[in-house]
């Protein structure tokens, strides 16, 4: 017999954002082959330089401090909001190191601590902010639209926000071997590629040759991470053919994208805790899921899902009503079941990696919250198990209805 913890209602400690999301860069940085082995000496040696710089500080506290709008109080200022601990300078304390794991570990942890004075972004601060608008022609407008569309980070913006990214951008042309973005140097802009090749290539020893890790044909994007995390850039990026690339600049990347984010998680959370099948769900796994829906609108009578269909999307109702139906043998809808706000459908395709089982229309105005397969997989999976559960249900209103049932032996 288990105990299930109910994690409803908590709160996310201060500084545990910042710190996931250093380490998680510095594994995607530093690729190690022992995950555990690494975070283990990863925050170990995190909480004993707390500790060295914590004796710093209180020895130091005699001293007489910077002036107070000198920018080395302006870096210490930048270094405790942000929760990590300060750099320190070359040569200090340098018998300590002496206790670290590896060289490796000693570079992730040099990656880490540049990302401290990065600029901070608070949403809904830059009110007054400029907009930056680069003129396009309708030829370069339809172009860069259709380059955008797929990309998953624009995926929440309103239409006005997309207008403004769609202005702050630029166009710029490229040669073979032209280099767009070096590794280690700061990030200034996001790229969306407009035509042409490009080689993604990492060094991932000081002194090592470059290895070549991915390849974009003509479509993709790269640029974000340095932008999002505050880190130097993780790879190189050059060309191999002519080509065209859309840039974005770091501030208008920054501004748009962090509000965008904490408006839509604002907006999901208090919903997504309502759900009563995302209970079993931690507070940072609601946050994910909240980035990764998508808000769909549909009025009296579209089509959600059609029967027959391949499943690409799973839906919880934000607001309306839905119903849902099945042909019998004589083409005939049969009604099956309705949903309202709070609960969901789409998963039974899903699940049985099977065609859609059935229709569901929408009655009335309704507001959909729609999540990809992949993420589908990739974030409910506490609630999978809950929801294979629900399948019996399922085939029994069929059996009682058309005198059949799923065949879910398959199902993964």
């Amino acid at each position: 017999m288990s105990t299930k913890l109910t994690t409803t209602g908590a709160t996310i400690p201060p500084g545990l954002t910042e710190l996931l999301e250093e380490f998680a860069v510095t594994v995607l940085r530093e690729h190690p082959t022992d995950l555990v082995s690494f975070a283990a000496s990863y925050f170990t040696n995190l909480r004993e330089e707390n500790a060295r710089n914590s004796s710093s500080s209180q020895k130091g506290s005699q001293r007489a401090g910077p002036a107070p709008n000198s920018e080395e109080n302006q870096m210490e200022s930048e270094s405790m909001a942000t929760d990590t601990p300060a750099p320190r300078e070359m040569g200090e304390n340098d018998s300590d190191d002496d206790d670290l794991p590896s060289d490796d570990y000693r570079t992730a942890m040099a990656y880490r601590r540049r990302s401290v004075f990065a600029e901070a972004y608070v949403p809904g601060g830059d009110e007054e902010t400029d907009k930056i608008v680069h003129p396009k022609t309708d030829e370069q407008r339809r172009r860069l639209v259709e380059a955008v569309k797929k990309i998953f980070l624009f995926k929440s913006l309103d239409q006005e926000q997309l207008n403004e990214v769609l202005d702050a951008m630029f166009e710029k042309e490229v040669v073979p071997g032209e280099k767009i973005i070096e590794q280690g140097d700061d990030g200034d802009n996001f790229y969306v590629i407009d035509s042409g090749q490009y080689d993604c290539l990492q060094t991932q020893q000081s002194g090592g040759e470059p290895k070549l890790v991915f390849q974009y044909d003509g479509q993709g994007f790269f640029g974000e991470l340095a932008l999002m995390y505050n880190t130097p850039r993780a790879a190189t990026v050059i060309a191999t053919t002519p080509g065209t690339i859309w840039g974005l600049d770091r501030k208008t990347f920054k501004r748009i994208l962090c509000e965008s984010t904490s408006k839509k998680r604002s907006t999901y959370k208090q919903f997504l805790e309502s759900v009563p099948m995302l209970t079993s769900l931690e507070p940072y796994e609601l946050l994910n899921l909240a980035d990764a829906l998508e808000r769909k609108y549909y009025s009296n009578g579209d089509c959600i899902i059609k029967e027959g269909d391949a499943a690409d999307s799973f839906y919880i109702v934000e607001n309306g009503n839905v119903e849902i139906t099945r042909e019998d043998t004589s083409g005939k809808k049969v009604f099956l079941n309705s949903c309202t706000r709070g609960q969901y459908f789409g998963e039974l395709a899903l699940l049985t990696h099977k065609p859609r089982a059935a229709s569901v229309h929408a009655k009335g105005d309704v507001v959909c919250a729609a999540l990809d397969v992949g993420a589908f997989e990739r974030l409910l999976g506490p609630c999978i198990d809950l929801m294979r559960r629900n399948i019996s249900n399922y085939e029994e209103q069929l059996v009682q209805l058309f005198g059949e049932s799923f065949d879910i032996s398959d199902a993964r």
